[in-house]
């Protein structure tokens, strides 16, 4: 006798399947022991491949292919690229509205004041060099921002930089300066940790390009930054090296996975940091410690040398204090790479120079969320006054919609999790237990996503770009979005590694980052106010390709007092 199942049932039974026959393929087909819970594995694979399926539906052409996508960002690059920074002229009388947080750790210079302050002889970087690493220690108990503190390389850099000085040879306005990078960056004579111990510590025989460009540029090292263990996670969260702390709250996230440079930056620890961001990492440690962080164009900054969560996504990027000292640094690191391939062969403009101009005229938008995305009301409270601000400097606020926000973000997932996957599985075969539980779990469903649906995913990003720039950027320039859509969770609240919660902590700090990473254009977050707790909320800036000019600019106008 057959037993006919209700739909509901049916569906019941296929899920339970499902489920264990990912679980026994993780081993049989992979070699990699399954450590997440079989449900959960079967609803993350079920989620991202109805997503992108619903999304994609039978609207592929058989001519596209996945390097149609960065053509297209040289084709539609913003026309403030190459604008001609020697041809500029101050606006005078500019737009400019305060911020209502105030820059952290307002007793402590911003970068383009140290700057100045050693072009003038009044600092030099020694002495500069020793007070950052004297803080970094200082607060290191507190915030466990760093991974590791090298002072005694630090300070020999710095007084041979000041040699350099005394000479007649200035680098530029990074000379002396010191910085410290999230440890997903190769540095000669250093085994970036990458927040893990799950992988062997190989010491690197080569800098990354962008620390190579900052040295070139005279920057001080000070040490390597704490992170979300292997560039996976938005909240600092790291069971291995300990959290990382939020400077302004101990008590709260730090933000991720560049969490250390967040709480490095904010803490007055150093001037700068470069973070990398897949999903929102440098956006998100940027926000909750009020400050500016740049997510650039993808290929704006080269990926060599970087750690990679998602090789198709990844972008290193600045934190700092001020929209100028993000300018200072992108001044030093931007441009094309002959050893990435997906470096963008592009004008680099001069950023800090067009500070004054590059938004002039700008159109600006809001993009209104779907009801699904909607924020905590004082959260958009918040970013309201701030729209308020704009409109008053900028002229008419446009509103639009981008319907396909939802399917951006899985689309992003589904390219994230495969390429972790097929990196991760070595280590996860090797050394499955030295994983957190939640970096493992948000990696293993990666293993089972379809190929075509992560081929899907590829084939029309360069079609959903252009119904992006077609559409809600059709008649603006910089449009206007909340970072993170909630107030700056305890990281007791969001504590990844409690069980089943890990997707859902991503998803709700996340939502309103990653799919701009899918999209792949400059997105620049900056601080507009406060969280009923006093924390900060951010912005985010979202512009055309390669309009980091303009972002910048914008952001510099709306913050200058």
């Amino acid at each position: 006798m057959t037993t006919v199942l209700s739909p509901e049932n049916e569906k019941d039974a296929v899920k339970q399947a499902t489920a264990q026959y990912l679980i026994a393929s993780t081993s049989y087909f992979h070699g990699t022991p399954s450590r997440t819970e079989p449900a959960l594995v079967a609803s993350e694979v079920e989620r991202l491949n109805s997503a992108v399926r619903a999304s994609v539906g039978d609207g592929i052409s058989p001519f596209w292919q996945p390097a149609d996508y960065q053509s297209l960002q040289i084709q539609e690059q913003d026309s403030i690229n190459t604008l001609d920074s020697t041809a500029c002229v101050s606006i005078k009388g500019a737009p400019a509205a305060a911020t209502a947080v105030e820059p952290p750790e307002r007793n402590f210079p911003t970068l383009a004041q140290a700057a100045r302050k050693l072009e003038l002889g009044e600092l030099n970087a020694e002495a500069l060099t020793a007070q950052c690493i004297a803080r970094a220690v200082d607060r290191q108990p507190t915030l466990n921002a760093f991974i590791e503190v090298w002072r005694d390389s630090a300070m020999e850099q710095a007084r041979m930089l000041d040699l350099e000085r005394a000479r007649g040879k200035v680098r530029g306005p990074l000379h002396g300066i010191p910085l410290a990078h999230k440890d997903c960056f190769e540095i000669v004579g250093h085994a970036a940790t990458i927040g893990s111990r799950a992988r062997p510590a190989i010491k690197a025989t080569a800098d990354a390009s962008a620390i190579h460009l900052l040295n070139e540029a005279g920057a001080v090292t000070i040490g390597t930054l704490n992170m979300n263990e292997m560039v996976a996670g938005p909240t600092g969260q790291n069971p291995i090296f300990g959290d990382c702390c939020n400077a302004l709250d101990p008590a709260r996230i730090a933000g991720g996975s560049s969490s250390g440079s967040g709480s490095a930056v904010a803490a007055g620890s150093v001037f700068a940091s470069l973070g990398s961001d897949t999903g929102g990492s440098i956006r998100l440690p940027a926000s909750v410690h009020g400050l500016f962080g740049l997510k650039p164009t993808y290929g704006r900054i080269s990926r060599y040398g970087c750690f990679p969560r998602a090789f198709s996504l990844d972008c290193p990027g600045p934190l700092a204090r001020t929209a100028e000292d993000c300018a200072i640094v992108l001044q030093a690191v931007a441009g094309y790479d002959k050893n990435d391939p997906s470096s963008l062969n592009a004008v680099v403009p001069a950023y800090p120079k067009l500070l004054d101009v590059a938004a002039e005229n700008s159109r600006v938008g809001v993009l209104r969320l779907p009801d699904a995305e909607a924020c905590d009301p004082q959260i958009e409270s918040v970013f309201n006054d701030f729209v308020e601000r704009v409109g008053r400097g900028f002229g008419g606020i446009r509103e639009s919609s981008f319907p396909q926000i939802s399917a951006c973000y899985a689309m992003g997932d589904v390219i994230s999790k495969v390429e972790a996957a097929t990196l991760h599985s070595q280590w996860m075969r090797a050394n499955a237990e030295a994983y957190s539980q939640a970096v493992y779990s948000r990696t293993e469903p990666g293993l089972h996503v379809p190929a075509v649906r992560y081929l899907e995913a590829l084939m029309v990003r360069a079609r959903i770009l252009k119904e992006f720039l077609t559409g809600p950027m059709s008649d603006a320039d910089i449009l206007l979005c909340p970072t993170i859509p909630i107030p700056v969770p305890l990281r007791a609240d969001a504590d990844m590694e409690k069980k089943g919660s890990v997707f859902s902590v991503v998803t709700a700090i996340t939502r309103l980052t990653r799919p701009f990473s899918y999209l792949g254009v400059p997105v620049l977050t900056m601080p507009i106010g406060k969280d009923r707790n006093g924390m900060p909320i951010g912005a985010q800036l979202i512009g055309r390709p390669l309009s980091e000019a303009r972002l910048l600019a914008f952001a510099h106008q709306m913050s200058v007092a």
